[in-house]
């Protein structure tokens, strides 16, 4: 945010200091800037001048960068308030739970590869499948 505001009181200023014929003071060169910066641009001032257009170029990504900060701060902001309200507190608690599967994945494919009920402990079965299936 103190980025933001400096570089908007700076462009504000040194368009000032560049382009006197269309900011002719002060306060019609910060208006544009905050303008811009805020990405609204009304048209009524626009530099003319090439120095003048850098300077817009400047400000006009110092705040599309700043609304993007934003958006990512609230984004993250909901996003932790959701994981409260379903009780998942952080990944570390998912870990045991994803070893577990793995643990019962490996146990179901070695199964599997013998030809075993991987829910029987004893060899293959040499019956056909169970009725009803």
């Amino acid at each position: 945010m103190a980025a933001t505001l400096l570089v908007t009181l700076a462009a504000g200023t040194v368009m000032w200091l560049v382009d006197h014929r269309e900011f002719p003071n002060l306060g019609t060169s910060l208006w544009w800037s905050v303008q811009t910066v805020t990405t609204v641009g009304y048209g009524d001032v626009v530099p003319s001048q090439v120095g003048g257009r850098i300077i817009a170029a400047v400000a006009m990504l110092q705040g599309i960068a700043f609304i993007s900060v934003v958006t990512a701060a609230v984004t993250a902001a909901l996003i932790e308030q959701a994981r409260r309200r379903r009780g998942v507190a952080d990944d570390s608690d998912v870990s045991p739970q994803l070893e577990r599967i793995d643990t019962r994945l490996r146990a179901i494919e070695s199964a599997l590869a013998r030809g075993s009920d991987p829910r029987q402990s004893g060899p293959p079965s040499t019956e056909g499948p169970p009725s009803g299936s």
